[in-house]
This record gives C-alpha cells, sequence and structure tokens, in this order.
C-alpha cells in the first residue's frame, strides 16, 4: 500500500544527462558551488536527438533554464531528489516559488513521481453518496449543510441509497463513497446498520465511507469508544475511510474557519486508530482561504508524521477551497478570506505534497472536480498520478459553486491521462491496479454510454434539494413510502 521509508534506489543515469551533468560542473566550477542547477542529473531520460549539434543545443538550453534557479531553491530540490526529508521551512519556501524556482519545482515533482509510481495514472470507477446535508455544525467554509428545519434540508432513505448503490455496480463501480452531514438526534448505530445493508445487497462493492467527523459522532450517539465504533464499521463491511474533515491541521487554525469542528487531536485518535486495526484511508487538506504556506507544510509534515508511524494512508489528496458559495466568503464571516487557490498555487501545493511525502505516501491524488480537467492535466506533470473516481453524483463542491460537473466517464478519464502523456489504469479504491489501458486499448465501458447530461439519469444537487419526497423533515414518513425502483423515486 505504502512505502515503509524512503526508497533509495539509485537510477542509471542516460548519456543525454552524464554529457549535462559534465557540462554543468564545468559551469559551475568557478561559480558559488550553491547554485548548481538542479533536475537535469535526475532528469526523466531524455529522448534521442537527431544530431550532436542539436544535443549541445538542447543542453544549453536547459542549462539556460536551470542556471535561474535561486540557490536555496536549488539546495532544496537536490536534497528532494537525493531523498532526503524535507523541513517545514524548506516545504514553505517551495509553496512560495515563482518563476524559474517553480517551474524547477514542478520538474523535480516529476522527476520524483516517476521514480516512485511509474507512467501508470490511475482512476476508480465509483459514485459519491451524499445521504443527507443536515448537520448540526456550522463550518464556514461548507456551503453543503442545512439545518434541520430549512427547505432544502433532504434525507434520503435507506432504499434509496441501496437503490443507488446497486446502480453503480450496475455500471461498473467497484467502489461507493459515503460522506453526509451530522444529522440531529442520529441512532447511533445508523452508519453501521447502512454499511451492512449495503454489503447484504452487494456484498463485493467497497464502501469507502464516514470521515473522521462521522465516525466520533457515531461513537457519541452510541455511547462507545472510537474504537469500538470503528470495529462496529469493520464487521460491518467498511474498507476504508476518507480522511476528510482534516482541512488544516492546526488547532488555532480550525478555531477560526470551523468552530465547534472535530479537534486535530480528535482527527489523529479516529484516523490512527483506523490503522491500527486494519481499515486504511486517505489524506487530504483544504488549503486557499486564510492559511498560509507555513499552515500548508506545517500539515504536509503532519501527515508524514502520522504514516511513519501507522502506514495506513493510501493517497494524499489537495483540495482547493471553493468560495463562491462558501458562508465565510459570501456572508463575510471571516476577514481576509480568499477566492481559492490560484492555478500555480494548486499545481504547487501537488509538487510540494510529492517532495515531502515522498518515500512515506506515493500516491498524489488531483480533484478534477476542484480544479477542472485542464488544471489536473498539469499536476500530472507535477507530481500526481491519481485522478480520483468517475463520481457519478457530486454534491458538496458543486454547492459551493465548483463548475465541473458531477461525472467523468471512464474513456474521459483516460483521454485526460494519455493527453497528459501518461499511461491510463483503472484501479481498486487501494490502488491495486485492475487494467492498465496500453495504446489502442480504449472500450467503451456503460458509463461511457451516459451522454453529455447526467443529471437526466441520475440526479443532481440541485434538483434533489427542490424534492420534497426527500425532505428531512418528512424523514419518518419516507420510510414508510414505496420502496426503491418507483419512478418517482429513482431519480433527485
Amino acid at each position: 500500500m505504502v512505502e515503509p521509508g524512503p526508497a533509495h534506489n539509485k537510477r542509471v543515469e542516460t548519456t543525454h544527462e552524464l554529457s549535462l551533468r559534465r557540462t554543468q560542473g564545468k559551469r559551475n566550477s568557478s561559480s558559488d558551488p550553491s547554485a548548481v542547477p538542479v533536475g537535469a542529473r535526475h532528469a526523466s531520460p531524455l529522448q534521442p536527438l537527431t544530431s550532436d549539434g542539436a544535443a549541445r543545443e538542447a543542453v544549453a538550453t536547459v542549462e539556460r533554464l536551470l542556471g535561474g534557479v535561486s540557490p536555496d531553491a536549488a539546495r532544496i530540490l537536490e536534497r528532494a531528489l537525493e531523498d532526503r526529508e524535507l523541513t517545514v521551512e524548506e516545504g514553505g519556501r517551495l509553496l512560495e516559488a515563482k518563476g524559474l524556482d517553480m517551474m524547477a519545482l514542478f520538474l523535480t515533482a516529476d522527476a520524483l513521481r516517476r521514480r516512485t509510481v511509474g507512467d501508470v495514472a490511475t482512476y476508480v470507477v465509483n459514485r459519491n453518496i451524499n445521504f443527507t446535508n443536515v448537520c448540526i455544525k456550522r463550518c464556514t467554509f461548507c456551503a453543503f449543510s442545512r439545518d434541520h428545519r430549512e427547505e432544502e434540508g433532504y434525507l434520503l432513505p435507506l432504499e434509496e441509497i441501496i437503490r443507488r448503490a446497486k446502480e453503480a455496480w450496475d455500471l461498473g463501480a467497484t467502489e461507493v463513497c459515503i460522506q453526509a452531514g451530522l444529522p440531529p438526534k442520529m441512532k447511533g448505530s445508523f452508519y453501521i446498520d447502512l454499511t451492512r445493508a449495503i454489503k447484504k445487497e452487494l456484498p463485493d462493492i467497497h464502501i469507502h465511507g464516514f470521515s473522521p467527523e462521522e465516525v466520533l459522532y457515531g461513537s457519541i450517539r452510541s455511547r462507545c469508544t472510537v474504537e469500538e465504533y470503528l470495529q462496529g464499521l469493520k464487521e460491518a463491511g467498511v474498507g476504508s475511510l476518507p480522511g476528510t474533515s482534516a482541512e488544516i491541521l492546526d488547532q488555532e487554525m480550525r478555531d477560526r474557519i470551523s468552530p465547534g469542528r472535530i479537534t486535530v487531536d480528535q482527527w489523529v485518535q479516529v484516523i490512527t486508530a483506523a490503522h491500527r486495526m486494519g481499515i486504511p484511508t486517505t489524506s487530504t487538506i483544504m488549503f486557499g482561504h486564510v492559511e498560509t504556506p507555513w499552515h500548508q507544510a506545517r500539515h504536509l509534515a503532519f501527515i508524514r508524521d502520522i504514516q511513519k508511524q501507522t502506514g495506513g494512508f493510501t493517497e494524499f489528496v489537495p483540495l482547493s477551497f471553493v468560495y463562491l458559495e462558501a458562508p465565510m466568503y459570501r456572508e463575510g464571516l471571516l476577514e481576509g478570506v480568499r477566492r481559492g487557490a490560484t492555478g500555480d498555487e494548486v499545481v504547487k501545493m501537488h509538487a510540494v505534497a510529492r517532495l515531502m511525502l515522498h518515500g512515506y505516501i506515493k500516491n498524489i491524488q488531483v480533484s478534477w472536480v476542484k480544479e477542472g480537467p485542464k488544471v489536473a492535466q498539469l499536476c500530472l506533470e507535477a507530481g500526481a498520478n491519481d485522478l480520483g473516481g468517475t463520481l457519478i453524483n457530486e454534491s458538496i463542491s458543486t454547492s459551493a459553486g465548483a463548475q465541473y460537473g458531477q461525472l467523468v466517464p471512464p474513456r474521459e478519464l483516460r483521454r485526460i491521462i494519455r493527453d497528459a502523456g501518461r499511461t491510463p489504469a483503472e484501479r481498486t479504491t487501494t490502488y491495486r491496479l485492475r487494467h492498465v489501458f496500453e495504446a489502442g486499448d480504449d472500450p467503451i465501458e456503460p458509463l461511457d454510454l451516459v451522454g453529455d447530461h447526467p443529471e437526466e439519469r441520475f440526479g443532481s444537487y440541485h434538483r434533489l434539494v427542490k424534492m420534497a419526497d426527500y425532505r428531512f423533515r418528512n424523514a419518518s414518513e419516507q420510510q414508510r413510502k414505496a420502496p426503491a425502483g418507483d419512478s418517482a423515486r429513482s431519480k433527485e
């Protein structure tokens, strides 16, 4: 799943790389040794050139580029390429990189990605099921949650959740990702009962379900320990947990953006307990709001430290803040809130994550629903190796104002990957490769036939919050209505 520690595999240099290094050595012998350009000795193998003259010209071009990298950035990148662990200060410096320093960062992250996972870029066929938006918390960054008295508060009944899972399975999904709000007065065993019901109908589907916040809430409602609740989820069939509700793992920052949210210590308690019990999790960061590069780098080091102890993270997923409908921006609840991360900052986050987590977490995922397919491609060339899932439904980012839709079919994910110069592969939730799609291998799959308007078949978040059938306040009545399959209940 993950490497136990930094890898020290020494790669054989190509002829052109050796030539480039020797030329650099001559040029830098009379200059400041701290300014030695990085990247050439560790770069991806160069393609054969047609003549010695063309080779010399290419070397000179690269030298001019890397010669402009600042000494401190060069030193940090060189350390990364030597498989050394970067400090918080070094990570913060790279997150602020501009110009040629930034370009060198991207090249270095891409080199480490290739060294670690090769040229295969992965995706999973899955479906999101956000079964309620009603939540007792009031996080200022969240545009998804509603009070239980609000008209747009919804709750999907059990039979509808199962219907969605079965539909996804029939369309080729191997995973359902289940996350939602924290509904008031929830039965403590609800998450366990829901898991058991899905696995009864679909024993082979992977349930990637319930954030640390939800696990903590379930344990509180059940009056049991976190460990006891996790054991119940595991026995019911949960295969992994999403490592969301992390945001920024800095308590002072969390108290600003989400007072009352799960604390850093509680998040760590749930995550490490899951890992001890053999339940893998993802890890995430939400960035681009009021945090600084130092907060971001410290968060990455925090994740790295947990991974050193447990080895239970399957991937790291940067999630940029979608500001448009977020209350802390739209209602001015918090001073200094940014309009999300810039494009450069998004790519830098993925690149620095590759460097700081190198040797500990192999997989860096880019979220197409947050960043869009074009920025996602750039991230694939700067350290990322995974595009996430097909999703089918998406509510949380969409409610905040994301504009990239709710479904990217498998063939489109493969096209995005191929256009970035990589080889696509479908994976499982825990990164076992199911199928590597070599050149010319591009089958049409069921989700590819859905068409350009997936909301017509699968519904959408904006339709769902308007449907009287799923009003949260009528939840008890919903459970007595017709079973799934009724046409009025088969779409949002």
